[in-house]
Protein backbone atom coordinates (compact mmCIF):
# COMPACT_ATOMS: atom_id res chain seq x y z
CA UNK A 1 0.00 0.00 0.00
CA UNK A 2 1.75 3.17 -1.03
CA UNK A 3 1.84 5.96 1.85
CA UNK A 4 1.53 9.98 1.82
CA UNK A 5 2.85 11.82 4.34
CA UNK A 6 2.34 8.50 6.62
CA UNK A 7 -1.19 7.91 5.87
CA UNK A 8 -2.81 5.53 2.79
CA UNK A 9 -3.35 7.06 -0.44
CA UNK A 10 -6.84 6.42 -1.85
CA UNK A 11 -7.50 5.02 -4.95
CA UNK A 12 -10.96 5.39 -5.02
CA UNK A 13 -12.23 8.77 -3.35
CA UNK A 14 -16.25 9.37 -3.09
CA UNK A 15 -18.16 12.81 -1.84
CA UNK A 16 -21.31 13.53 -1.83
CA UNK A 17 -22.57 10.89 -4.43
CA UNK A 18 -26.44 10.97 -5.52
CA UNK A 19 -27.88 8.95 -7.95
CA UNK A 20 -31.80 8.54 -8.56
CA UNK A 21 -33.96 6.73 -10.47
CA UNK A 22 -37.46 7.98 -11.76
CA UNK A 23 -39.78 5.36 -10.42
CA UNK A 24 -44.00 5.72 -10.46
CA UNK A 25 -44.42 7.27 -7.46
CA UNK A 26 -41.57 10.05 -8.64
CA UNK A 27 -37.83 9.40 -7.59
CA UNK A 28 -36.43 6.42 -5.76
CA UNK A 29 -32.97 7.81 -4.63
CA UNK A 30 -30.77 4.70 -4.64
CA UNK A 31 -27.71 6.79 -3.04
CA UNK A 32 -27.80 8.94 -0.75
CA UNK A 33 -25.18 11.53 -0.12
CA UNK A 34 -22.26 8.84 0.44
CA UNK A 35 -18.93 9.78 1.27
CA UNK A 36 -16.09 6.90 1.05
CA UNK A 37 -12.32 5.98 0.31
CA UNK A 38 -10.82 3.04 -0.70
CA UNK A 39 -7.33 2.55 -0.30
CA UNK A 40 -4.70 1.77 -2.74
CA UNK A 41 -3.81 -2.15 -2.28
CA UNK A 42 -7.21 -2.93 -0.18
CA UNK A 43 -9.58 -5.82 -1.02
CA UNK A 44 -12.91 -3.31 -0.19
CA UNK A 45 -16.25 -5.27 0.03
CA UNK A 46 -19.86 -3.30 -0.39
CA UNK A 47 -22.81 -5.30 1.44
CA UNK A 48 -25.81 -4.73 1.92
CA UNK A 49 -29.64 -6.66 1.53
CA UNK A 50 -31.21 -6.56 -2.06
CA UNK A 51 -32.42 -2.67 -3.07
CA UNK A 52 -29.55 -0.87 -0.51
CA UNK A 53 -27.31 0.28 -3.66
CA UNK A 54 -24.50 -1.65 -3.38
CA UNK A 55 -24.86 -2.82 -7.07
CA UNK A 56 -25.36 1.14 -8.37
CA UNK A 57 -22.45 2.58 -6.16
CA UNK A 58 -20.28 0.41 -8.00
CA UNK A 59 -21.67 0.95 -11.59
CA UNK A 60 -21.05 4.77 -10.69
CA UNK A 61 -17.54 4.12 -10.11
CA UNK A 62 -17.22 1.94 -13.00
CA UNK A 63 -18.97 4.64 -15.38
CA UNK A 64 -22.30 2.81 -16.30
CA UNK A 65 -24.06 4.77 -14.29
CA UNK A 66 -24.00 8.82 -14.10
CA UNK A 67 -24.49 10.17 -11.02
CA UNK A 68 -26.92 12.99 -10.37
CA UNK A 69 -24.63 14.84 -7.77
CA UNK A 70 -21.25 14.03 -5.76
CA UNK A 71 -17.83 13.44 -6.97
CA UNK A 72 -15.86 10.21 -7.46
CA UNK A 73 -11.90 9.90 -8.23
CA UNK A 74 -9.98 7.21 -9.74
CA UNK A 75 -6.54 6.73 -8.17
CA UNK A 76 -6.31 11.12 -7.74
CA UNK A 77 -7.67 11.73 -10.91
CA UNK A 78 -11.53 12.76 -10.85
CA UNK A 79 -13.92 10.72 -13.62
CA UNK A 80 -17.24 12.04 -12.36
CA UNK A 81 -18.07 15.48 -10.76
CA UNK A 82 -21.33 17.86 -10.70
CA UNK A 83 -19.47 20.90 -9.85
CA UNK A 84 -17.04 21.61 -11.93
CA UNK A 85 -18.79 19.43 -14.63
CA UNK A 86 -16.64 16.30 -15.13
CA UNK A 87 -17.26 12.82 -17.35
CA UNK A 88 -14.90 10.36 -18.04
CA UNK A 89 -16.42 7.40 -19.87
CA UNK A 90 -16.04 3.80 -19.02
CA UNK A 91 -13.09 2.16 -21.38
CA UNK A 92 -11.31 5.53 -20.24
CA UNK A 93 -11.04 4.85 -16.21
CA UNK A 94 -8.08 1.92 -16.36
CA UNK A 95 -9.93 -0.66 -14.57
CA UNK A 96 -11.05 -4.71 -15.30
CA UNK A 97 -14.80 -5.48 -14.08
CA UNK A 98 -16.60 -8.80 -13.45
CA UNK A 99 -20.41 -8.70 -13.67
CA UNK A 100 -22.43 -10.70 -11.88
CA UNK A 101 -24.25 -12.10 -15.26
CA UNK A 102 -21.81 -13.79 -17.26
CA UNK A 103 -21.04 -11.13 -20.39
CA UNK A 104 -19.15 -13.78 -22.40
CA UNK A 105 -18.72 -13.45 -26.32
CA UNK A 106 -20.63 -16.46 -27.38
CA UNK A 107 -18.87 -16.84 -30.68
CA UNK A 108 -15.47 -17.17 -29.06
CA UNK A 109 -13.52 -19.86 -27.52
CA UNK A 110 -12.97 -19.52 -23.52
CA UNK A 111 -8.78 -18.63 -24.31
CA UNK A 112 -10.23 -15.70 -26.99
CA UNK A 113 -12.64 -14.30 -24.60
CA UNK A 114 -9.98 -14.01 -22.18
CA UNK A 115 -7.62 -12.50 -24.45
CA UNK A 116 -9.41 -9.90 -26.59
CA UNK A 117 -9.40 -7.26 -23.72
CA UNK A 118 -4.78 -7.75 -23.98
CA UNK A 119 -5.07 -7.66 -27.90
CA UNK A 120 -7.59 -4.66 -28.72
CA UNK A 121 -8.25 -1.52 -27.02
CA UNK A 122 -6.74 0.75 -24.03
CA UNK A 123 -5.94 -2.23 -22.13
CA UNK A 124 -3.46 -4.54 -24.36
CA UNK A 125 -0.14 -5.75 -24.38
CA UNK A 126 2.34 -7.20 -26.17
CA UNK A 127 1.16 -10.06 -28.19
CA UNK A 128 4.15 -12.26 -27.31
CA UNK A 129 3.04 -12.10 -23.79
CA UNK A 130 -0.56 -12.85 -24.31
CA UNK A 131 -0.74 -16.89 -24.07
CA UNK A 132 1.05 -17.06 -20.51
CA UNK A 133 -1.12 -14.05 -19.05
CA UNK A 134 -4.75 -15.54 -20.02
CA UNK A 135 -3.37 -19.22 -19.24
CA UNK A 136 -2.58 -18.36 -15.71
CA UNK A 137 -5.66 -16.38 -15.32
CA UNK A 138 -7.99 -19.50 -16.03
CA UNK A 139 -5.94 -21.94 -13.90
CA UNK A 140 -6.88 -19.54 -11.27
CA UNK A 141 -10.52 -20.46 -12.19
CA UNK A 142 -9.97 -23.99 -12.61
CA UNK A 143 -10.86 -23.49 -16.76
CA UNK A 144 -7.18 -24.34 -18.64
CA UNK A 145 -7.98 -27.52 -19.78
CA UNK A 146 -11.11 -26.13 -21.58
CA UNK A 147 -8.81 -23.14 -22.90
CA UNK A 148 -10.18 -24.03 -26.65
CA UNK A 149 -13.62 -24.93 -26.50
CA UNK A 150 -16.65 -22.89 -27.31
CA UNK A 151 -18.24 -20.48 -24.45
CA UNK A 152 -21.66 -21.63 -25.84
CA UNK A 153 -20.34 -25.50 -24.52
CA UNK A 154 -20.19 -23.73 -21.13
CA UNK A 155 -22.01 -24.56 -18.06
CA UNK A 156 -23.71 -20.94 -15.97
CA UNK A 157 -20.95 -21.42 -13.55
CA UNK A 158 -17.86 -21.80 -16.09
CA UNK A 159 -18.84 -18.72 -17.99
CA UNK A 160 -18.82 -17.26 -14.87
CA UNK A 161 -15.32 -17.60 -14.14
CA UNK A 162 -14.15 -17.22 -17.90
CA UNK A 163 -15.91 -13.58 -16.93
CA UNK A 164 -13.18 -13.63 -13.59
CA UNK A 165 -10.70 -14.89 -15.95
CA UNK A 166 -10.53 -12.09 -18.16
CA UNK A 167 -10.62 -9.12 -15.42
CA UNK A 168 -7.82 -11.62 -13.48
CA UNK A 169 -6.08 -10.93 -17.09
CA UNK A 170 -6.31 -7.53 -17.59
CA UNK A 171 -4.34 -7.05 -14.76
CA UNK A 172 -5.78 -3.40 -13.97
CA UNK A 173 -4.37 -1.52 -10.43
CA UNK A 174 -8.29 -1.75 -10.13
CA UNK A 175 -10.36 -4.34 -10.11
CA UNK A 176 -14.76 -3.90 -10.18
CA UNK A 177 -16.32 -7.22 -8.82
CA UNK A 178 -20.12 -7.37 -8.87
CA UNK A 179 -21.20 -10.59 -7.22
CA UNK A 180 -18.76 -12.71 -9.25
CA UNK A 181 -19.12 -16.11 -7.45
CA UNK A 182 -23.08 -15.77 -7.48
CA UNK A 183 -23.07 -18.63 -9.98
CA UNK A 184 -20.41 -20.79 -8.42
CA UNK A 185 -21.31 -24.44 -6.08
CA UNK A 186 -20.61 -23.79 -2.90
CA UNK A 187 -17.01 -25.67 -2.62
CA UNK A 188 -15.70 -23.76 -5.83
CA UNK A 189 -17.03 -20.39 -4.66
CA UNK A 190 -14.75 -20.96 -1.32
CA UNK A 191 -11.40 -21.62 -2.93
CA UNK A 192 -12.11 -19.31 -5.59
CA UNK A 193 -12.58 -16.44 -3.30
CA UNK A 194 -9.60 -17.37 -1.84
CA UNK A 195 -7.66 -16.99 -4.83
CA UNK A 196 -9.03 -13.70 -6.05
CA UNK A 197 -7.75 -12.46 -2.69
CA UNK A 198 -4.58 -13.96 -3.25
CA UNK A 199 -4.23 -12.69 -6.74
CA UNK A 200 -5.11 -9.19 -5.94
CA UNK A 201 -2.39 -9.16 -3.40
CA UNK A 202 0.23 -10.51 -5.41
CA UNK A 203 -0.84 -8.33 -7.96
CA UNK A 204 -0.58 -5.14 -5.42
CA UNK A 205 -4.56 -4.87 -7.19
CA UNK A 206 -7.51 -2.78 -5.46
CA UNK A 207 -10.77 -4.64 -5.74
CA UNK A 208 -13.82 -2.95 -4.72
CA UNK A 209 -16.13 -6.08 -4.47
CA UNK A 210 -20.06 -6.02 -4.01
CA UNK A 211 -21.96 -8.94 -2.21
CA UNK A 212 -24.73 -9.57 -0.32
CA UNK A 213 -23.40 -12.53 1.22
CA UNK A 214 -21.79 -11.47 4.72
CA UNK A 215 -19.50 -14.43 5.41
CA UNK A 216 -17.93 -14.19 1.66
CA UNK A 217 -17.68 -10.34 2.55
CA UNK A 218 -16.04 -11.39 6.11
CA UNK A 219 -13.77 -13.90 4.10
CA UNK A 220 -11.78 -12.00 1.58
CA UNK A 221 -11.64 -7.80 2.90
CA UNK A 222 -9.52 -6.14 4.26
CA UNK A 223 -12.43 -3.27 4.95
CA UNK A 224 -16.18 -3.91 4.48
CA UNK A 225 -18.77 -1.04 3.78
CA UNK A 226 -22.58 -2.09 4.77
CA UNK A 227 -25.43 -0.11 3.16
CA UNK A 228 -28.68 0.23 3.81
CA UNK A 229 -31.10 2.32 1.73
CA UNK A 230 -28.39 4.03 -0.16
CA UNK A 231 -26.68 5.24 2.82
CA UNK A 232 -23.57 3.79 5.00
CA UNK A 233 -24.58 2.12 8.16
CA UNK A 234 -20.67 1.34 8.90
CA UNK A 235 -17.38 0.99 7.84
CA UNK A 236 -14.34 -0.84 8.99
CA UNK A 237 -12.79 -4.49 9.27
CA UNK A 238 -14.71 -8.08 9.36
CA UNK A 239 -13.98 -8.00 13.39
CA UNK A 240 -14.59 -4.66 13.86
CA UNK A 241 -18.18 -5.37 12.21
CA UNK A 242 -18.83 -8.60 13.95
CA UNK A 243 -17.66 -8.21 17.03
CA UNK A 244 -18.27 -4.20 17.48
CA UNK A 245 -21.20 -3.06 15.64
CA UNK A 246 -22.28 0.40 16.22
CA UNK A 247 -25.95 -0.79 15.46
CA UNK A 248 -27.78 -3.81 16.31
CA UNK A 249 -29.07 -3.69 12.43
CA UNK A 250 -25.22 -4.34 11.52
CA UNK A 251 -24.91 -6.87 13.93
CA UNK A 252 -27.88 -9.04 12.69
CA UNK A 253 -26.85 -8.51 9.42
CA UNK A 254 -23.31 -10.42 10.16
CA UNK A 255 -24.79 -13.30 11.84
CA UNK A 256 -27.13 -14.64 14.32
CA UNK A 257 -27.98 -13.11 17.42
CA UNK A 258 -29.53 -13.56 20.88
CA UNK A 259 -31.61 -10.27 21.52
CA UNK A 260 -32.70 -9.78 25.31
CA UNK A 261 -34.98 -6.75 26.48
CA UNK A 262 -33.36 -5.18 29.85
CA UNK A 263 -33.39 -2.31 32.18
CA UNK A 264 -30.32 -1.18 33.58
CA UNK A 265 -28.75 -2.02 36.89
CA UNK A 266 -25.84 0.60 38.12
CA UNK A 267 -23.70 1.06 34.99
CA UNK A 268 -22.54 -2.48 33.61
CA UNK A 269 -25.52 -4.95 34.52
CA UNK A 270 -28.96 -4.97 33.43
CA UNK A 271 -32.05 -7.18 34.86
CA UNK A 272 -33.27 -9.00 31.68
CA UNK A 273 -35.72 -11.98 31.33
CA UNK A 274 -33.35 -14.53 31.95
CA UNK A 275 -31.75 -12.73 35.25
CA UNK A 276 -29.33 -10.58 35.99
CA UNK A 277 -26.31 -9.72 32.79
CA UNK A 278 -23.87 -7.88 33.28
CA UNK A 279 -20.98 -6.26 30.61
CA UNK A 280 -18.03 -4.58 29.59
CA UNK A 281 -19.71 -2.83 26.79
CA UNK A 282 -20.74 0.72 27.19
CA UNK A 283 -23.94 1.26 27.56
CA UNK A 284 -25.97 3.64 25.63
CA UNK A 285 -27.25 7.25 27.30
CA UNK A 286 -30.40 8.25 28.11
CA UNK A 287 -33.27 5.79 29.66
CA UNK A 288 -32.61 2.97 31.62
CA UNK A 289 -33.96 0.49 29.13
CA UNK A 290 -31.62 -1.21 26.61
CA UNK A 291 -31.70 -3.51 23.99
CA UNK A 292 -28.85 -6.77 24.80
CA UNK A 293 -27.19 -8.97 22.27
CA UNK A 294 -24.68 -11.36 22.12
CA UNK A 295 -23.71 -14.18 19.59
CA UNK A 296 -24.50 -18.13 19.61
CA UNK A 297 -20.98 -19.02 19.71
CA UNK A 298 -20.91 -16.72 23.09
CA UNK A 299 -23.09 -18.72 24.95
CA UNK A 300 -21.24 -21.71 26.31
CA UNK A 301 -22.31 -25.10 28.16
CA UNK A 302 -20.20 -25.26 31.65
CA UNK A 303 -20.27 -28.34 33.78
CA UNK A 304 -21.47 -28.03 37.56
CA UNK A 305 -18.42 -27.13 39.11
CA UNK A 306 -18.27 -23.91 37.79
CA UNK A 307 -20.28 -21.89 40.15
CA UNK A 308 -18.36 -18.68 40.52
CA UNK A 309 -18.53 -17.68 36.99
CA UNK A 310 -20.21 -14.10 36.02
CA UNK A 311 -23.59 -14.79 33.42
CA UNK A 312 -24.30 -18.53 34.59
CA UNK A 313 -27.29 -19.44 33.02
CA UNK A 314 -29.32 -22.55 34.10
CA UNK A 315 -31.70 -24.00 31.44
CA UNK A 316 -32.80 -26.93 29.50
CA UNK A 317 -31.32 -27.93 26.53
CA UNK A 318 -34.10 -28.74 23.70
CA UNK A 319 -31.97 -29.91 20.62
CA UNK A 320 -28.71 -30.34 19.26
CA UNK A 321 -27.46 -30.57 15.62
CA UNK A 322 -23.71 -31.75 14.91
CA UNK A 323 -21.61 -30.28 12.07
CA UNK A 324 -18.49 -31.83 11.88
CA UNK A 325 -16.67 -28.77 13.20
CA UNK A 326 -19.23 -27.92 15.78
CA UNK A 327 -22.57 -28.39 17.64
CA UNK A 328 -25.06 -26.08 17.39
CA UNK A 329 -27.93 -25.76 20.34
CA UNK A 330 -30.82 -24.76 21.12
CA UNK A 331 -32.00 -24.17 24.88
CA UNK A 332 -34.07 -22.16 26.74
CA UNK A 333 -34.13 -20.18 30.24
CA UNK A 334 -37.58 -19.56 31.52
CA UNK A 335 -39.72 -18.62 28.36
CA UNK A 336 -36.90 -17.60 26.59
CA UNK A 337 -35.37 -19.60 23.88
CA UNK A 338 -31.60 -19.19 23.13
CA UNK A 339 -28.93 -20.34 20.35
CA UNK A 340 -25.84 -21.62 20.74
CA UNK A 341 -22.47 -22.93 19.19
CA UNK A 342 -19.65 -25.22 20.82
CA UNK A 343 -17.30 -27.37 20.08
CA UNK A 344 -18.53 -30.42 22.61
CA UNK A 345 -21.67 -31.66 22.82
CA UNK A 346 -23.36 -29.86 24.94
CA UNK A 347 -26.13 -32.59 26.74
CA UNK A 348 -28.68 -34.64 26.60
CA UNK A 349 -31.58 -33.29 24.89
CA UNK A 350 -34.83 -31.95 26.66
CA UNK A 351 -32.04 -32.42 29.74
CA UNK A 352 -31.24 -29.56 32.15
CA UNK A 353 -28.00 -27.55 30.58
CA UNK A 354 -25.87 -24.76 32.68
CA UNK A 355 -24.46 -22.28 30.65
CA UNK A 356 -22.39 -18.95 30.64
CA UNK A 357 -21.96 -15.96 28.72
CA UNK A 358 -18.74 -13.84 29.21
CA UNK A 359 -19.83 -9.89 29.93
CA UNK A 360 -16.86 -9.12 26.87
CA UNK A 361 -19.12 -10.82 24.59
CA UNK A 362 -22.76 -8.59 25.12
CA UNK A 363 -23.36 -6.33 22.75
CA UNK A 364 -25.39 -3.16 24.18
CA UNK A 365 -28.03 -0.62 22.19
CA UNK A 366 -30.55 1.95 22.58
CA UNK A 367 -34.05 0.18 23.69
CA UNK A 368 -35.99 -1.05 21.24
CA UNK A 369 -33.34 -1.08 18.41
CA UNK A 370 -33.43 -4.43 16.63
CA UNK A 371 -32.90 -5.26 13.10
Amino acid sequence: MSLLGGRPVSMISIRGLLKEFAVAEGALRAINGLDLDVDEGEFFVIVGASGSGKTTLLRCVAGLETPDGGEISIGGRTVSSDDPPVWVPPQQRHLGMVFQSYAVWPHLTVFKNVSLPLTEGVQRIPRSEVPERVMKALKMVELEMHANRSATLLSGGQQQRVALARAIAVNSKLLLMDEPLSNLDARLREDVRGRIRDLAKQLGSTVLYVTHDQVEAMAVADKIALLQHGELLQMGTPDELYNQPCRAEVADFFGAMNWLPGRMIGTSAAETAIGTLRFAAAAPGGAGAVMLGFRPEALCPIGGEDGDRTNVLEGVLESSTFLGDQFTFRASVGDQPLLGKCRARPGADHGPVRMMVEPQQIMVFPAGETA
